[in-house]
Formats: C-alpha cells, sequence, structure tokens
C-alpha cells in the first residue's frame, strides 16, 4: 500500500497505469472471492481503495493545469 505522499511523486500517466493494474488485481480478487478461494476478504477494501487514491492524485494532478488554462 502507497501513501498520498508516495502516489504523489509519480507522474499522472504513472498514477493512471498504476491505477489499471489496481483494477486487474481487483477483478481478480473479486473472482476468488465469488468461487471462494480467496483467503482475506479484507484485500477487496484494500485494492479499491488504493486504486481510488492512485486517481484522487491523478485528478488533483491535473487541476492546477485546468486552472491555469482557465486564468488565461
Amino acid at each position: 500500500m502507497a501513501t498520498v505522499k508516495e502516489l504523489g511523486s509519480l507522474s499522472k500517466q504513472e498514477l493512471v497505469a498504476r491505477a489499471a493494474e489496481l483494477k486487474k488485481s481487483l477483478f481478480e480478487l473479486k473472482n476468488k472471492a465469488s468461487t471462494g478461494v480467496l483467503d482475506s476478504t479484507a484485500e477487496l477494501t484494500k485494492t479499491r481503495r488504493e486504486v481510488a487514491r492512485c486517481l484522487t492524485v491523478a485528478r488533483a494532478k491535473d487541476l492546477p493545469a485546468k486552472a491555469r488554462k482557465a486564468k488565461e
């Protein structure tokens, strides 16, 4: 699990790529949960929150750029 500070050092493209990778992992975890193979259902929540964290930091990096364009 990465903290917001660690994610802040990544570029927007890296954050989006990481979110996509985590979404694939989340899909696999959901499949395991539905078949009863998943050991810890807490992994679903952790992964979902990590996806949200990545996308939130990526969006925050995008907002200042849009604000600058609006001022011009």
